[in-house]
């Protein structure tokens, strides 16, 4: 398939994923095994970096519209499977742990590999 038909797809998938964390951190926190403390600093930390983050990404691809900016997708799809891979090293594997990384790291590689070229 046509890398130029992929990246607004990553890009979108990103905008909605972000907005699901974003705009309903209870439920995100509910999914990742998070649970909330004495403050509300654990969903504020959910709605902007498992949420708004990945919403302004997305747009910013979209908006920019270039390869670099869909690269940047998977830079930063890269950089949380690197995190999610290091907590299974060293935290300990579980299956939802694998699957998170794999569809981080898949996102990632397609991303960068149909991108970086063009750059």
């Amino acid at each position: 398939m046509d890398i130029s038909l992929l990246n607004p797809a990553l890009a979108i998938v990103s905008i909605a994923l972000g907005a699901v964390g974003w705009l309903a951190p209870g439920y995100t926190m509910q999914v990742i095994d998070l649970h909330p403390g004495k403050t509300p600093m654990g969903k504020s930390e959910v709605r902007a970096a498992s949420g708004a983050l990945f919403v302004g990404m997305g747009i910013g691809a979209l908006t920019l519209g270039g390869p670099a900016a869909y690269a940047m997708i998977g830079f930063c799809w890269g950089g949380a499977a690197i995190g999610r891979l290091t907590s299974i090293i060293v935290d300990g594997s579980t299956p939802k742990k694998l699957g998170f990384f794999a569809c981080e790291a898949a996102v990632a590689t397609v991303a960068l590999l149909g991108n970086l070229g063009q750059v």
